[in-house]
């Protein structure tokens, strides 16, 4: 079992920044990937931000690429989204997950929830005017 931890949600203001943070308890090997999703009120849970750990691709979602950043600290098996330029419509509970398989060679299907073993609890960020 990978557990997953996320931190670092709350209230901020719109053209403001943030940093979430989501520790895995261990990588599963060398395909291990980790990725970002995010759920509205009566929406379905769309995919955020996504990155190969070996390697390091990293992949975005249209509507926040150029304004969010995914990185990982290896050492403490941790993935970062720093947020900026936030907007109204960011306002979700975010999630973090894991994949054991990863996206292979070619990077196909990290947007896919079905590729993510290991999901976190969540993290409310709210974005005011």
């Amino acid at each position: 079992q990978v557990h997953v931890v996320e931190s670092g949600g709350g209230l901020v203001q719109a053209g403001g920044s943030l940093r979430l943070s989501c520790a895995a308890s261990r990588r599963t090997g060398s395909n291990f990937a980790m990725g970002w999703f995010r759920q509205a009120p009566g929406k379905a849970r769309e995919f955020v931000a996504a990155v190969a750990w070996s390697g390091g691709s990293t992949y975005y979602a249209d509507s926040v690429k150029g304004r969010f950043i995914i990185s990982t600290d290896n050492s403490k098996n941790t993935v970062y989204l720093q947020m900026n330029s936030l907007k109204l419509e960011d306002t979700a509970v975010y999630y973090c997950a894991a994949s054991a398989s990863g996206f292979g060679d070619v990077g196909m299907g990290y947007s896919f929830e079905g590729l993510y073993d290991y999901w976190g609890q969540g993290t409310q960020v709210t974005v005011s005017s």
